[in-house]
């Protein structure tokens, strides 16, 4: 990956960060049915946060937990339990990840 591509996935990831959106918005950026993002929320794959007007707005971070959740169904046929503790372990790996790099970094 050169500098130029590094650059670019960093700028999409504070982006991804900043980002929020309706679930409409949401289902529309993920090609999928309302229906399916509201069991994601059943399943705490990702988490709305509630407005003053009652409507969920969803943090950047759940599109792409909802894309990965999409592709592991159709990609490996996981269903949506699976899914769910993928991304669970996915983000305990993450965490573990960084204090590894935290240790490192004192030694």
């Amino acid at each position: 990956m050169n500098n130029r591509d590094l650059m670019e996935v960093l700028a999409g990831e504070i982006l991804e960060e900043e980002m929020r959106l309706t679930l409409t918005q949401l289902s529309r950026a993920c090609e999928v049915r309302n229906e399916w993002l509201l069991e994601l929320v059943r399943e705490g794959v990702i988490e709305p946060e509630e407005t003053a007007a009652r409507e969920w707005i969803f943090a950047g971070a759940s599109l792409r937990r909802a894309r990965v959740a999409l592709r592991l169904q159709r990609d490996l046929g996981v269903n949506l339990c699976g899914a769910a503790l993928a991304l669970q372990l996915m983000d305990e790996l993450e965490t573990l990840r960084a204090r590894l790099e935290a240790v490192e970094r004192h030694d």
